[in-house]
């Protein structure tokens, strides 16, 4: 099929490099316009149109997908259908109308759980132990079409959702382009999502990583792992904010005290090695923090630099 690419950041890439090796033709490649990124602010392409560009394939960056010069281009292409991997616009009704097949989105979550920007950090942070992705056919509403395949993976007690998202991209490049060649060859048609069972996962914004130590230890080490790498868990110390990565797991059993005693939440206790915050429940070993514009640093480290007094505490 003649096909138009659309997608943005670096999980997207994947999927991008598995059709440009596929028998399908890419006619073009959609992304974001450059976007400022890092401490100095300048101009960067999105990973996508970096691939993009070392495929040689045509790369377009158009501000909205309501351009009409957009549109009008898109129509003169004529592609048979457009896959979708994280693009970051919204697709009018009369884009949705040009290709044959229409647009098939790759969605990093069993739908109908998890529609929206973030399913990833949300299953994470809601405890969930399986998750996967989905290809279906966009329509107007978020993430409400039809499904045309899917696939599980398992939420190990360890995972970011970083590292979750990088293996479901790499998975997902496979199940997005399997359902290419099922659409191509007539073989495949979309179900409809059923009517039960839907969850939303909105963007996470900062505000929403603050690490709030009077819930439980479990939802604590959730809620990091959820939030690693974006947007970053965090909470305050000495009134400046102070980023948290993954707790050292293992170190205390769910829901009991650690030989040295009980912690109220947010208190500190510090020894040679580890750093300790109590919660609702048992306390937590922190792993690596990052104070304000300084780059990550052990637990520990940071505890000897700012020598922590006794009945100080986090947040």
């Amino acid at each position: 099929m003649r096909l138009i690419f659309a997608g943005t950041p670096e999980v997207a890439v994947p999927a991008l490099a598995a059709i440009a090796a596929s028998e399908h033709e890419v006619v073009a490649v959609i992304t974001r316009p450059d976007a400022r990124a890092g401490r100095g602010r300048v101009l960067a392409p999105s990973p996508v149109k970096v691939r993009a560009q070392e495929l040689g394939l045509d790369v377009w960056t158009p501000a909205s997908a309501r351009d009409p010069e957009f549109l009008e281009r898109l129509a003169a292409a004529a592609p048979d259908i457009a896959p979708v991997v994280a693009y970051g616009n919204l697709i009018p009704p009369a884009a949705l109308a040009v290709p044959l097949h229409g647009w098939v989105n790759l969605h990093f979550s069993l739908l109908p759980a998890w529609r929206g920007a973030a399913p990833v950090q949300h299953a994470i942070i809601a405890g969930d132990e399986i998750t996967g992705a989905s290809t279906f056919r966009l329509e107007a509403g978020m993430d409400t079409g039809p499904v045309y395949g899917t696939l599980t993976e398992e939420i190990r007690p360890d995972d970011t959702s970083g590292a979750l998202l990088a293996r479901l991209a790499s998975a997902g490049a496979g199940l997005l382009l399997a359902t290419l060649d099922g659409i191509a060859a007539g073989a495949l048609e979309p179900v409809p999502q059923p009517g039960e069972g839907i969850t939303l996962a909105p963007k996470i914004e900062v505000a929403d990583a603050e690490v709030h130590w009077e819930r439980p230890a479990f939802a604590t080490d959730r809620l990091i792992r959820g939030c690693t790498p974006a947007p970053g868990a965090w909470t305050t110390f000495r009134g400046e904010r102070l980023k948290l990565l993954p707790l050292v797991p293992g170190e205390t059993p769910r829901g009991e005290q650690t030989a040295y005693g009980p912690l109220k939440p947010g208190e500190l206790r510090v020894s040679k090695v580890r750093v300790e915050v109590g919660t609702a429940t048992s306390p937590v070993v922190l792993g690596e923090v990052q104070p304000l514009g300084k780059k990550p640093m052990a637990a520990a480290d940071w505890a000897r630099g700012v020598r922590i007094g006794d009945g100080e505490r986090l947040g």
